[in-house]
């Protein structure tokens, strides 16, 4: 295998150009979204409870030729909804890099982490070829999370980093917060494969917990199609911390904190007997929890009605034992806990002929 090497005081360089492979699940949360970046304003104000959240790894993700450049950051993306690539090609410098996160957009992120990679480590640049992403995108599986810790591992498996999976994720995390994201970490579950895990947030810390499965548990998860705006969602919520000025945001930060954390210890619990009628129970409770409480903060984009409409869709209920919206929540994705296989693809032929909507199907296996 070819190795890098680093010399002290110099350049951290190839011996000889390689070509390596990196995948890079999406991840699927199934209970506890916003309250992961809730828990840094821990910092600020310590009444704030600590977040915890049940996630997982997706099957489906984003895929990557990558190999060492000598002095430009290259990367093509191919995205799901689109029959073409995109493609910026910057040189790897820090001002260029810089510029390039202040233009916004998909590639401002990657940017980001490269950036953050090149203030730490004498690197040279990188040529990412992703050509292909199975993985919605903007439907919260957390895709822009993925690509930049496809970024952050690209740089450390080249160039022989010795970073750890923590710090591969705090590099990535650090890249898509200066690219102007409100997003958690919740985000970077994905660099731990399938799960399912439970995190618990404090301030900048997370502790991770795997968590045993009863039985094999079925879910479907639904593309509804429409559209969301998830830089408004989380700004309007981050207006209710770290201090909250009205009935509002005082409900955001309970659901935030003491609502989801009992969820959570209870969504546990039921994964590790295989309850999965409980487990949709929960997922109900936590749906009209977050629209008493969450919704009113962002009304414009919360009200989901499309969400709602599948969730209490008539010929789907003998198949589900309950659902709730994804991500940072809205009109973008649903869940459903589904009754078994067999159900899994009834669900999916319903919504697909019915609705026209895209459906992956996704099962935590027993452990």
């Amino acid at each position: 295998m070819n190795t890098f090497l680093v010399a002290d005081g110099g350049d951290t360089c190839c011996s000889e150009e390689r070509s390596i492979e990196v995948f890079m699940p999406g991840r699927f949360c199934l209970f506890g979204e916003h309250s992961d970046w809730a828990a840094i304003y821990r910092e600020d104000n310590p009444l704030i409870e600590k977040g915890a959240v049940v996630a997982t790894g997706t099957d489906q993700g984003i895929y990557a030729r990558v190999k060492p450049h000598p002095d430009r950051f290259i990367f093509t993306a191919s995205l799901p909804s689109s029959p073409t690539t995109s493609r910026f090609e910057i040189p790897m410098t820090k001002e260029e890099l810089q510029e390039q996160i202040q233009c916004g957009g998909v590639f401002s992120y990657v940017a980001a982490v490269a950036l953050q990679i090149l203030n730490r480590f004498p690197v040279q640049g990188l040529e990412v070829d992703n050509y292909k992403t199975d993985l919605p995108i903007n439907r919260g599986y957390g895709a822009s999370g993925a690509a930049c810790l496809l970024v952050a591992r690209s740089f450390n498996r080249l160039y022989n980093l010795g970073l750890s999976l923590e710090e591969e994720q705090k590099l990535a995390f650090l890249g898509e917060t200066a690219a102007y994201s409100r997003c958690g970490r919740l985000d970077l579950v994905c660099a731990y494969g399938k799960g399912p895990f439970k995190l618990v947030f404090d301030k900048g810390q997370v502790e991770v917990q795997r968590i045993s499965v009863g039985k094999d548990l079925h879910f479907v998860l639904v593309d509804l199609g429409a559209e969301k705006d998830t830089v408004k969602i989380l700004n309007n919520l981050n207006r209710c911390y770290p201090f909250p000025k009205n009935t509002t945001q005082s409900n955001v930060q309970k659901y935030l904190g003491p609502v989801n954390n009992e969820m959570v210890a209870q969504a546990v619990e039921a994964i590790k007997t295989g309850e999965d009628r409980r487990i949709g129970d929960l997922m109900n409770e936590a749906q009209k929890a977050f629209d008493m409480y969450v919704a009113p903060a962002c009304p414009a984009q919360l009200t989901a009605p499309l969400l709602h409409k599948v969730l209490a869709y008539p010929p789907i209920q003998p198949y589900i034992y309950g659902g709730k919206g994804m991500g940072s929540q809205g009109d973008g994705s649903v869940q459903l806990i589904v009754k078994d296989k067999e159900a899994q693809e009834e669900v999916i032929r319903i919504l697909g002929k019915d609705f026209g909507m895209n459906c992956l199907p996704l099962v935590i296996p027993k452990t």
